[in-house]
C-alpha cells in the first residue's frame, strides 16, 4: 500500500503537465521529484541522463545519500538540488541550459526491498534562441560652462539702475534717455542763439564807432 502511495506521489515538472518539458536555451529548468516523507526515512535518489535501467543509474548526473547531496556524484555545477530533501524533495535544476541538454532524464528513488524503486522519466526540449533581456541605456548631456579670461583691466557693463546714478556729464554716451537727448538739443540750441546775438551786438557796435 505504502508503495503505490509512493509511486503516486512521484510528480514531474512544477507547472507542466505530463513529463515533457520545454525551456529557451541560457535558461534554467527545475524538473520536480518528490517523494512522502510519511512513515518513511529519507531516502537515496539518483538522478540519471537517458532511460534508467533496472538497477542504479548508470549515467549518473546527481545522487543525495538520504540526507544530503554526494558531492562525489555531481557531474556539473549546473545540476543542482535546490529543493528540502529533509522533506522529500529531490528536484533537479539545471542551470543555463543548452542545445546539448535535450533529452530524457530519470529520477530514480531508492525504495527498500527488490524492485520497489520508484522511477519518472522527462523529456527535455531546449529552443535554439537563447533567453534575452533588453538593455535600455540612458544617456544623460552634460552642460559645459567655459569661460575665457582675457589680459587687462576687468570691464563692467553698467545697468540703467547704475548709469542714472552717475552725473550726466559723466554718463556713458550709451545710456542717455530720450528726455536728456531732448533737453541737451534745446540748450544747445540756446547757446548757439545767444552766442549768434552776442555777435551782432559786437558788429553793430563796431559799426558805429567807425562811422564817429
Amino acid at each position: 500500500m505504502k508503495l503505490l502511495l509512493l509511486l503516486a506521489l512521484l510528480s514531474v515538472g512544477e507547472g507542466v503537465r505530463g513529463s515533457s518539458v520545454a525551456v529557451r536555451a541560457g535558461g534554467n529548468v527545475t524538473l520536480s521529484c518528490r517523494y512522502d516523507m510519511k512513515d518513511q526515512k529519507q531516502l537515496s535518489v539518483c538522478w540519471n541522463r537517458g532511460d534508467i535501467p533496472s538497477r542504479i543509474c548508470d549515467n549518473e548526473l546527481i545522487a543525495t545519500d538520504g540526507l544530503s547531496v554526494r558531492e562525489d556524484s555531481r557531474r556539473s555545477s549546473r545540476y543542482q538540488l535546490l529543493g528540502q530533501l529533509d522533506r522529500g524533495d529531490v528536484s533537479l535544476t539545471i542551470l543555463n541550459v543548452t542545445e546539448s541538454d535535450a533529452g530524457r532524464y530519470g529520477c530514480r528513488v531508492d525504495i527498500p526491498g527488490l524492485f520497489n524503486d520508484a522511477k519518472h522519466h522527462f523529456d527535455l526540449t531546449v529552443d535554439s534562441d537563447p533567453q534575452t533581456t533588453t538593455s535600455v541605456t540612458s544617456e544623460t548631456s552634460t552642460l559645459q560652462t567655459t569661460v575665457t579670461h582675457t589680459a587687462g583691466p576687468p570691464t563692467h557693463t553698467l545697468n540703467d539702475g547704475e548709469a542714472s546714478s552717475f552725473p550726466s556729464f559723466l554718463r556713458p554716451a550709451g545710456h542717455m534717455n530720450a528726455t536728456e537727448t531732448v533737453i541737451r538739443c534745446v540748450m544747445f540750441g540756446l547757446i548757439v542763439l545767444v552766442t549768434a546775438g552776442g555777435v551782432v551786438v559786437l558788429v553793430r557796435k563796431w559799426m558805429r564807432l567807425h562811422k564817429v
